[in-house]
């Protein structure tokens, strides 16, 4: 039996923003319609998920890890279905759309055991009492996911902060209000999660808006632009609130002298192109040794022009549509500003529909647009560079510090080299991208607020730390 019926979705929302279609990037057809939360329909589901959310925090907590576990078995039992969807509504090759389920399965499980962790210390006391700290709940979490990776970066938060006994408003982008909302929200109603604890608001900025500032959410977990999550973290600050934000980037994959060049040009195609670029990690700036640059050029410019472009869905290829108009439109501009700004397009540069073709950029400089900026799309800008230092200073340079690749035969020297550059995730030997449940994940600068996401994050994330004492009997005081 399917886990989503969209004959149910329009009458079953009870919102007032409107339908809205949900969209095949790669052939425009709709596939379904849903119903969109408006700002005004936010403090109703918040007052739900408050009044919620104390027996659940009182539950034992291997009721809660019990659904956090069935939740992960249904996203493989049911991983075909859901797959399909991220395929046709986000433009995700179908690898891509196991890669998610399968990490979504694992943030389960790895929430499932943060509910029997260890919930405080017992500290000294000068005092004749008891004295201790408890993590409790923090309470109403407000979680915004954005469209690239829908489903894996809804479930990285809400997963942990029901699994601590929170309750959750879920609002993802509307353009994958399916795979990063509906099948969320179908999954852990199927798991057994008690009602009331989980929302999804599909909608725009405005119900982004309404969430964050509603007095009842009191943490607000937010993937997306850098321009976006600065206009959040204000927001939530008014409020005194916590807001835990993992935003754009556009990180360097370096390339010593000494590198294998066969494996470099490997990491780094799948570094900017995979799913069209569309990837906060995305390799955005290639920095290579002078003596490989022109050969490097070269193989990924071959490598670039021998993927495949189509419908992810009917076709076997690598990369599928952008997600809509206005991001083509935007990679097309930094694109075509680069060549004006005389950096050479060896690849690419050019588009069919949605279909964006992967694009290597030659002889670029500090403000060459597709090299200064996070493009968002399969890019990959090049530039050569004749010491580590001054790769470590290229790499350091710009506001964003979220992923580091260092490519080198000498580990240890690409460690040391690591150290240097200013970011929340190093790889060596590897390209950017790159996710785990257990591992933290966060970037610095205008790449967010550090590693709130992932592992023993999670605990500092969605819980709060309570001091408490407790004496035999009463204290006195001298008045």
């Amino acid at each position: 039996m399917p886990l989503l019926d969209p004959a149910t979705w329009q009458s079953a929302a009870p919102f007032t923003g409107g339908a809205a279609p949900v969209t095949e990037p790669a052939t425009g057809a709709r596939l379904a319609t849903v119903e969109l939360a408006a700002p005004r329909d936010v403090p109703a589901a918040a007052a739900a998920a408050e009044a919620a959310r104390h027996a659940w925090a009182g539950a034992p907590y291997h009721e809660r890890a019990a659904v956090l576990r069935r939740a992960g078995d249904l996203f493989t039992e049911h991983a075909a279905e859901l797959r399909d969807w991220i395929v046709r509504e986000t433009g995700s090759v179908p690898g891509k759309a196991a890669f998610e389920l399968h990490v979504a399965a694992q943030e389960c499980y790895e929430a499932a055991a943060l509910a029997s962790r260890p919930a405080g210390q017992v500290l000294p006391s000068e005092a004749p009492r008891l004295s201790y700290t408890r993590r409790v709940p923090a309470g109403v979490i407000g979680v915004i996911a954005p469209f690239n990776v829908p489903l894996v970066l809804a479930v990285r938060s809400v997963a942990p902060a029901l699994a601590l006994g929170n309750a959750v408003l879920l609002k993802p982008d509307a353009r994958s209000a399916v795979s990063g909302g509906l099948a969320v929200g179908a999954v852990f109603a199927a798991a057994g999660l008690p009602a009331g604890l989980l929302h999804v608001l599909p909608g725009g900025a405005e119900t982004g808006r309404a969430l964050v500032s509603d007095p009842l959410v009191r943490v607000v977990s937010f993937t997306g632009s850098t321009a976006s999550g600065r206009a959040v973290g204000e927001l939530a600050g008014r409020g005194l609130k916590r807001a835990h934000l993992e935003l754009g980037g556009n990180s360097a994959l370096i390339v010593l002298a000494d590198a294998d060049l066969d494996a470099a040009v490997g990491q780094a195609a799948w570094g900017s192109f995979f799913h069209q670029g569309q990837i906060c990690m995305t390799a955005g700036r290639h920095l290579v040794h002078a003596s490989l640059y022109e050969e490097y050029v070269e193989r990924l410019a071959a490598k670039a022009e021998s993927l495949l472009v189509g419908d992810p869905f009917r076709e076997q290829v690598h990369l599928g549509p952008l997600i809509d108009r206005g991001q083509l439109e935007r990679v097309h501009a930094l694109v075509e500003a680069s060549a004006e700004q005389g950096a050479k397009i060896v690849a690419g540069g050019s588009y069919e529909g949605l279909f964006y073709r992967p694009t290597v950029l030659a002889g670029v400089g500090d403000d060459t647009a597709a090299y200064a900026e996070e493009v968002f799309g399969p890019v990959a800008p090049v530039r050569a560079f004749g010491t580590p230092e001054e790769a470590a200073a290229l790499a350091a340079a710009g506001p964003y510090g979220l992923a580091l690749g260092i490519v080198t035969r000498d580990t240890a020297a690409g460690l040391a080299l690591a150290d240097r550059i200013p970011t929340g995730i190093v790889h060596i030997n590897d390209q950017t991208v790159n996710d785990e449940a257990v591992a933290p994940f966060g970037g610095v600068g205008a790449s967010g607020t550090g590693a709130r996401f992932g592992g023993e994050s999670n605990l500092d994330a969605f819980t709060e730390v309570r001091w408490t004492t407790v004496r035999r009997d009463p204290a006195g005081y001298p008045f």
